[in-house]
């Protein structure tokens, strides 16, 4: 059983991988760039490859069984240059990390504990208690809106429950209200939505039909003090309508983790748009490190563990993308 991880993101789930493949696994390593010919044979007679692209770029693997990606995004794996009997796979296990992100910068913005801890440091007592001048907010009755409602959104909602808040929901296909949704819309229903809620978050896949989804008739939409947080991925906002909307102050901030521009090979430090969002103060910017957490490493290993033995005992799979065709 030869199992190749492809790239540096793939070789994050290798360590200790071994022990949960088996004895019969044949670990390889490889850089993203196949530049040497060892590493070029290496991935041409690969059963299983874990990585995150695969194009005609690529040498050809004609005894591939299994395409895993080590995450759920797959817009990089083109489909019809995948070898026909090859089954892909994606997994997630990213959204307990994620819905503790959202609500941790959630509870940022109301709970400043931070700016309390720098402020006592000077004798300066801002937040005491006592006087109607030094209190601060809270999240319990605030209403939070989710757009999408996959693995992400759910796990946002029951948290966002146990804080008290109110979940509204819009997604591609109807959500029942139930003990963890309020309120649902689908998304025809997107004016209704984007002033229904204190904040937004994004959550749903890119694909032609959700790129730039939020829009400028959007942020016109929200209510004056919204938040919106973006840890779908970074084309799913208008660039220029959110730059937009947070320098003319028509919404309260933006906490945004997925990015227009990223690291590559001609510039691994950018600034991650193309509009200086950097000088603007009521956002909070970071590097696409929502998800990434030992948890989520530990349960995708895990997945993909379970789909290569799967895969070998002819059993169904999990979080299956494409169904390989059998040779007759």
């Amino acid at each position: 059983m030869r199992i190749v991880f492809h790239g540096e993101n793939a070789a994050s789930f290798s360590h200790g991988f071994a022990e949960l493949a088996g004895a019969d696994a044949d670990i390889t390593i490889l850089p993203d760039q196949l530049e040497a010919e060892a590493d070029r044979l290496a991935y041409a007679g690969a059963d299983v490859i874990i990585g995150v692209k695969f194009d005609a770029a690529l040498p050809t693997p004609v005894h591939l069984r299994l395409f895993h990606v080590p995450g759920a995004g797959y817009d990089a794996v083109r489909l019809d240059e995948l070898p026909p009997g090859a089954n892909l796979c994606n997994c997630f296990g990213h959204e307990q990390a994620i819905a503790e992100y959202v609500m941790s910068a959630l509870l940022a913005r109301h709970i400043p504990l931070a700016d309390a801890d720098q402020r006592l440091r000077r004798g300066d007592w801002a937040y005491w208690a006592g006087s109607p001048e030094r209190i601060h907010g809270e999240i319990a009755g605030k209403i939070i809106g989710l757009l999408g409602f996959g693995h992400i959104g759910k796990a946002v909602a029951r948290r966002a429950k146990a804080f008290e808040m109110e979940v509204n929901v819009a997604n591609r296909s109807p959500v029942a209200t139930s003990e963890v949704v309020d309120r649902s819309f689908t998304l025809d229903r997107l004016g209704e939505f984007w002033g229904s809620a204190d904040a937004i978050v994004v959550s749903l896949p890119l694909a032609p039909e959700t790129r730039g989804i939020v829009g400028a008739d959007a942020f016109a939409a929200m209510r004056r003090n919204a938040t919106i947080f973006n840890v779908g991925r970074g084309p799913l906002l208008d660039e220029a309508a959110l730059y937009q909307a947070l320098k003319q102050e028509r919404i309260g901030g933006a906490v945004i983790d997925t990015w227009y521009r990223y690291p590559g090979p001609g510039d691994m430090n950018p600034l991650p748009g193309s509009l200086p969002f950097e000088e603007l103060p009521n956002i909070v910017m970071t590097p696409h490190m929502s998800g990434w957490t030992s948890g989520t490493i530990r349960r995708r290993q895990q997945t993909i563990a379970d789909n290569i033995r799967r895969c070998y005992a002819g059993e169904p799979l999990i979080n299956l993308v494409r169904q390989g065709k059998r040779a007759d």
